[in-house]
């Protein structure tokens, strides 16, 4: 008779705390989802002073992003509503602009104009900036603190993604498992649970995403999740019409769960169940490519560079990925809940997970190069960093990958084992039962013993067993010896209740005998210790993962920091010139903007004012800010300037001069501790 495993104790509990401590490690310090779209321009520029109230308020941004009706609003200093609320697509080309009009007759004073939309890959993004009438103001008005995508709502649409991810490894990966190297496990309750629980978790997840989407991208109030309006709005996106999509692929995915684990389980004729396995593959990776394609539709892969190349790539990653880390989970399941393995499905799972690596290494070379595009990007943006941890973490999984694959050789080969079995004895399951008879039993009697161990190893249960072996023979004397026996000594009329006591006496007898013959193989133990590693690491690897398909990546992010730092506002007279530096010092709390004014932006003097700001917009006070200007064409300079610190994040100086006009670099150095400071430039034509 087969053996069946341990179930899942101590180690398999350590690890798994292990990987979750990671995991939530890793989310917690995951900033609010970035998107491709920046903001790269305005009309009235961020800090401007114009003399004349201006007719509208134009924003440029560095790709297509959806826009809602209410995504651009100008708010005067009271807080009051001061445009038309109608948004104009002024969009040409290449360039990518919206707008809104401005009521007439506005008052002097400080507008602030915040903004909100959706980037082509699904991402929010928002912001805010502040331009004067006349002159500069107080204003009232106060900006959310919460970033797009931010708050409980981020975090609940966060563990959806991870979770809608992991589901969809598990029910492609472990219905590939069953197929491509292991029928037998159709018929196997353990991997039937888990391929179902697969596709429970990814509906589940599916459905809360939808649900979820309206106040992910809009107002961040979960009980909008429930508003009818939100809902139908969102199933007229892009996003929305995916997750629907997925939802319908689904209802796909369960008829092939239920033929897989009906139908193919019950067939017994080898060329029916050959035939109907044939159709469950072809018709299950028509519906797996499905799925997988909701996603490349809607993220990253849907837009940037060479979007037609990068989808189908961008599938093929996540089936490699579903058909190896889903595997490994429904592997790692039967070696600890189901029957005996055979060692050849062991052996063709390994052959599975090495072409899918090789898919990963093809498709992931690729999508690194389209997302980072140059090695600055790779260790300079968050993006790249986390790739690099993704790279490492596919190291370690290679690695103990690489120790499985040692484990099951042993398996394979008789001649690392101590029992010296041959091949053909050996060909019953991954533990090595005996290939003669059904259940394995050796000719001792050692029925179910675990890689055809000796009498010696399969009676590993010692004196406990014996006990409950004694045990059950008196109660079967007893049963014997009821009264109304017959003259042959079998009873006529049994207790119910007593002969259920015995069964199931018999039955733990028979459990502790088969865990202790399945703990007594060092091949076996070794192979789940393993592949439980393999697991634990997956779980990490996946939630980088995660974070990935919600972070800008490296190419965008670098394309944006170029543009911000080309050429700045031309200066004319009677307006100053207003920069906008982002800086990076590299240390904590070592990221904010840097805004500049020099006013009145022309040669003689000038007053010099500068804000540092977090990347939220809030003051940061810094220990020490340098200021120096050079006229490169006419080797002027570098001329410094020593602003005085007004208040947490506000630096002035004034009567700078300005000797001449011409193409001026404005270099500003900012230093946030000791040691860890940067020097940020920017060109502007002045005079």
């Amino acid at each position: 008779m087969t053996t069946t495993a341990p179930r899942l104790g101590n180690a398999l509990a350590r690890l798994l705390v292990l990987a979750a401590a990671l995991l939530g490690t890793l989310l917690a310090g995951a900033a609010p989802a970035s998107a491709h779209a920046a903001l790269t321009g305005s009309d009235p520029k961020d800090g401007a002073v114009v003399a004349t109230a201006p007719k509208e308020v134009n924003l440029t941004f560095s790709e297509q992003v959806a826009m809602s009706a209410d995504a651009i609003r100008v708010l005067d200093p009271a807080g009051r509503r001061a445009d038309t609320g109608e948004i104009r697509d002024l969009c040409s080309g290449s360039v990518v602009r919206y707008g809104v009009e401005l009521r007439a007759g506005l008052p002097d004073g400080t507008y602030t104009v915040a903004w909100q939309a959706v980037s082509s890959d699904s991402h929010p993004v928002a912001g805010a900036f502040t331009f004067s009438i006349g002159a500069p103001s107080t204003t009232s008005v106060a900006l959310p603190d919460q970033a797009p995508g931010g708050g409980l709502v981020g975090t609940l649409y966060g563990v959806a993604r991870y979770v809608s991810y992991a589901g969809f490894a598990v029910l492609v990966g472990g219905g590939a498992f069953v197929l491509a190297c292991w029928p037998r496990g159709a018929s196997v309750r353990a991997v039937q649970q888990t391929v179902v629980r697969g596709w429970l978790a990814l509906t589940g997840a599916t459905l809360a995403l939808l649900l979820l989407r309206a106040p992910y991208t809009g107002s961040g109030k979960l009980a909008d999740a429930f508003d009818l309006a939100g809902l139908k709005a969102v199933l007229e996106t892009k996003t929305g019409a995916a997750l629907t999509s997925r939802l319908l692929l689904l209802g796909a995915a369960a008829l092939f769960v239920a033929v897989l684990f009906g139908a193919y389980a019950r067939r017994t004729d080898p060329k029916e169940k050959k035939d109907l396995a044939f159709g469950l593959a072809l018709g299950g990776t028509v519906v797996a490519a499905g799925i997988a394609g909701t996603w490349a539709l809607a993220e990253h892969a849907s837009t940037g560079l060479q979007p037609g190349v990068a989808m189908p790539v961008d599938i093929l990653h996540l089936l490699a990925v579903a058909a190896w880390l889903g595997g490994l989970t429904v592997l790692l399941v039967a070696l600890y809940r189901a029957p005996s393995v055979e060692r050849s499905a062991v052996e063709r799972f390994s052959k599975v997970a090495f072409g899918s690596v090789a898919v990963l290494a093809a498709t992931g070379l690729y999508q690194s190069w389209r997302q980072v595009g140059s090695w600055s990007a790779l260790t300079g943006t968050r993006y790249g960093q986390l790739l690099l941890v993704k790279i490492g973490l596919m190291a370690v999984l290679l690695g103990i990958a690489w120790i499985s694959r040692r484990w099951t050789r042993r398996l394979a080969d008789p001649a690392s084992r101590e029992t010296g079995t041959t091949d053909e004895d050996s060909e019953g399951g991954v533990d090595g039962t005996t290939g003669e008879g059904s259940d394995g039993a050796t000719d001792e009697g050692s029925d179910g013993a675990v890689d055809g161990t000796t009498d010696k190893a399969s009676t590993a249960s010692g004196a406990e067993i014996a006990a409950s072996v004694s045990t059950i023979s008196r109660a079967g004397s007893e049963l014997g010896s009821e009264p109304g026996s017959g003259t042959a000594g079998a009873p006529e009329t049994v207790d119910p209740a007593r002969a259920a006591q015995l069964a199931r006496q018999r039955a733990a007898v028979a459990t502790a005998t088969r865990k202790r013959e399945r703990d007594a193989d060092p091949e076996r133990a070794g192979l789940r210790r393993s592949v439980l590693t393999e697991a634990a690491v997956a779980v990490v690897l996946l939630a980088v993962t995660t974070v990935l398909t919600s972070t800008e990546p490296g190419r965008t992010e670098e394309e944006a920091g170029r543009s911000t730092s080309a050429s700045g506002p031309a200066a004319v007279p009677d307006r100053p010139v207003d920069i906008r530096l982002p800086f990076d010092t590299g240390g904590v709390d070592g990221k904010g903007v840097v805004r500049l004014s020099l006013d009145p932006g022309r040669t003689g003097a000038n007053a010099l004012h500068i804000f540092v700001e977090r990347p939220n917009g809030k003051p940061l006070d810094v220990p020490e800010i340098k200021v120096a200007l050079t006229l490169e064409a006419k080797d002027v300079g570098p001329l410094p300037v020593a602003p005085d610190r007004i208040q947490t994040g506000h630096w002035s100086a004034s009567g700078v001069q300005i000797p001449m006009p011409g193409d001026w670099k404005i270099q500003v150095t900012v230093r946030t501790s000791d040691i860890d400071q940067t020097t940020i430039d920017k060109n502007v034509k002045i005079g």
